[in-house]
């Protein structure tokens, strides 16, 4: 390799690119060195590194002294609803009810299978909220299904419930495009650990979710994901089709991932029930890696109720993530909510919706206690992100072939990429050391509390939740009147201006909780659920 040679005028344009200012003998010492340091640099980007293969440097979210919160034995109340005559009021029900009629003999997987096949056929087109519908493996596991229990075998509550998950996670055989127009023909050879997961506890594959490119917003080379509430708008965040999917009735249940709203975002959009569970909980082998230190996988369904149904089955220690952690899961449904110690950040309470889900908190028998953030640059944790994505899929880069991504505004992947290749490795590691003091202050506010609640997707939870690996329930809150308009790729960016009708759309609420305490969000989230009493609203689309 031929060494390059740098002169003022190089030096002086990468300080300005860096943020650094140097002397004029500064510059001088480094010129002659330079190059090897670049040499180095180029000689590792000959060695392509797997998207699957993590940083030896792995994010725990546990500080020294942890302990885990005790978890009691999963108890959801029973269903005591009774089979409803029309398919599309079948399609609505929650997973504990479905799976309480297949259990019972009054409604068979087949059947489930059927009616949701069908409505994914006459509404997801207009949705673009599937990928890949898996018709023949849905009913073939339908069926399956069906003869386990008749021989006498019952798997759990998810037996025979038909799921969608998205399309970044390996389903073997089946196409796994990633989003994005590079990857759109590439299909794995075996699962992903949530996929055997589920299949083991009896769930039935429907299909593929769509997932804005690279898990990143909601266009994605099909189009873009539509909100069921209103299609003339995108369904928000890269879980958009599972979000979109579930809200629309047109899956029991669904699998997101998040890593920066991805499962908050669109489930507040769409107004379905959507967890991030704690950093590690659930498995991440076999989905596509966007940021190892911030992607987690949950549920996203109509009910909290069935978010525990889900989550117990997906829950567990996996070797095969390097993230991984083991903890136990359980909920009690019947645990009392007057117990519990909710806390909120008072400065961002300022729209009127959320203060009105702060006073049906308050309805509750609770007194919300204020808690303070210190000052800290919260936002700037956003460049963790930037440096992990564009390392994880460097070769779009280098090789310009992040050129085939249809998306090539300022904001997208492609110019992210790019620029993050201007990110300072010293900053990066300041960074990782202001992220471990955002876990200190909120291991203070958890020790006060056991749940925070906060704006869906406003203010800085969203940033400093997924930095810190906490968990975070979003449920439908109540209804706004919006008018159409493009929503912002991140969410502490603003929205474009609001132009053509209004439309109404579900509003949103989250419940943050201690690490592995998902269960104090559940307990939250349900008493809010049936105070509210907007949940079972449906959107305006065909019968």
């Amino acid at each position: 390799m031929t060494e390059p040679q740098f002169d003022d005028a190089t030096l002086i344009a990468a300080e300005r690119l860096f943020g650094v200012r140097y002397t004029d003998a500064e510059r001088a010492q480094m010129r002659d060195n330079l190059a090897g340091q670049i040499e180095l640099a180029v000689r590792r980007r000959a060695a392509r590194l797997p998207n699957a293969l993590p940083p030896a440097t792995l994010f725990d979210p546990r500080l020294p002294g942890l302990t885990l919160p005790q978890q009691a034995a999963l108890r959801v109340t029973p269903s005591v609803a009774k089979l409803p005559a029309r398919d599309e009021d079948i399609a609505f029900a929650p997973v504990r009810d479905l799976g309480a009629w297949i259990a019972a003999g009054q409604l068979s997987s087949v059947r489930l299978t059927q009616i949701y096949l069908e409505r994914i056929h006459r509404l997801a087109p207009g949705l673009f909220c599937f990928a890949t519908v898996t018709d023949a493996i849905a009913l073939a596991q339908a069926a399956q299904a069906d003869a386990l229990l008749a021989g006498g075998t019952w798997l759990g509550p998810l037996h025979g419930i038909p799921y969608g998950v998205k399309d970044i996670i390996d389903t073997a055989g089946i196409v796994t495009g990633w989003g994005a127009e590079p990857f759109a023909a590439r299909v794995p050879d075996s699962d992903a650990s949530i996929v055997r997961r589920l299949a083991a506890a009896g769930a039935v594959l429907l299909g593929k979710t769509s997932v804005g490119a690279l898990a990143y917003g909601d266009i994605w080379y099909g189009g873009r994901t539509r909100n069921p509430w209103n299609t003339e708008e995108g369904s928000r965040g890269s879980s958009a089709g599972s979000a979109s999917a579930a809200a629309a009735g047109l899956v029991g249940f669904a699998i997101g991932t998040e890593t920066l709203g991805s499962i908050l975002a669109p489930s507040a959009r769409c107004g379905a029930t959507g967890l991030r569970p704690t950093f590690g909980r659930v498995s991440r082998a076999g989905a596509m890696a966007l940021c190892w230190s911030l992607d987690k996988i949950g549920p996203i369904c109509r009910a909290v109720d069935d978010i525990a149904l889900v989550l117990d089955a997906i829950n567990g220690f996996d070797a095969a993530d390097a993230g991984s952690i083991a903890a136990p899961f359980g909920w009690d449904a019947a645990r009392p909510v007057e117990n519990l110690r909710v806390g909120y950040v008072a400065a961002d309470f300022t729209d009127p919706l959320d203060l009105a889900a702060l006073d049906a908190v308050r309805a509750l028998d609770i007194t919300p206690v204020a808690v303070e953030l210190p000052d800290l640059p919260y936002d700037a944790l956003s460049n963790i992100l930037f440096a992990e994505a564009a390392a994880a899929f460097e070769e779009l880069t280098l090789d310009d072939t992040d050129d085939l991504l249809a998306r090539q505004d300022a904001g997208a992947w492609p110019n992210s990429f790019r620029k993050a290749r201007f990110l300072s490795a010293v900053d990066h590691i300041q960074l990782d050391r202001l992220r471990r003091r955002v876990m200190e202050v909120m291991d203070a506010i958890f020790q006060r509390i056991d749940v925070l609640v906060a704006p869906a997707v406003t203010g800085p939870m969203t940033i400093i939740g997924n930095m810190t690996g906490h968990p975070a329930l979003a449920i439908r809150a109540g209804f706004t009147e919006l008018r159409t308009r493009e929503m912002p790729a991140f969410l502490h960016a603003a929205p474009k201006e609001a132009e053509g009708p209004t439309h109404t759309v579900p509003y949103a609420i989250q419940m943050m909780a201690g690490l592995f305490d998902e269960a104090a969000a559940l307990t939250l989230g349900r008493a809010l659920e049936a105070a509210l009493g907007v949940a079972p609203r449906r959107p305006p689309l065909p019968g």
